[in-house]
């Protein structure tokens, strides 16, 4: 059963936890890669840690993941999608990325996942196919659907 959650913008407060989180659900496949670099990963979170572009998933009050969504001209953007892995599996990822992607109709949507990620499964659940690759990321792409003019609202 998919746990009721509330989507809301970062603060500060939030950026230590969210990026612990963000090293614990990604550093096994960053080691895989010879990618795991601490600071490094500090760094891209930093850059990404916007509240006008980042929200926090909290469960009963408790934050338990965060994902980015940045609308383009032409295609919806998400990033730093973290959930807590004891959350994996239930359902949540999949209605907080309909509940995201649902503010955007008829845009397509765009995301980067390592190579060789479990995650690559969640996404090709979510209707997500291989668009291109670069070194470490395999990119993905949903299409707008059928009918839809594309455009943020």
């Amino acid at each position: 059963m998919t746990p009721d959650f509330r989507l809301r913008p970062v603060a500060e407060a939030d950026f230590e936890s969210l990026l612990a989180l963000s090293i614990r659900v990604l550093r096994a496949d960053l080691e895989r890669l010879g990618r795991f670099n601490p600071e490094l990963r500090r760094e891209r979170f930093r850059a990404i840690f916007k509240p006008a572009t980042l929200s926090a998933i909290e469960v009963a009050g408790v934050c338990v993941g965060c994902i980015g969504a940045e609308p383009h001209a032409d295609h919806l953007h998400i990033h730093a999608f973290c959930v807590q892995p004891e959350f994996q599996g239930c359902g949540l990822g999949a209605a907080v990325l309909a509940q995201v992607t649902g503010q955007y109709p008829g845009m397509p949507v765009r995301i980067e996942v390592l190579k060789g990620s479990a995650a690559l499964g969640f996404w090709q659940r979510q209707g997500f196919d291989p668009s291109g690759e670069e070194e470490f990321d395999l990119l993905l792409e949903r299409p707008a659907p059928l009918g839809e003019a594309a455009g943020a609202p």
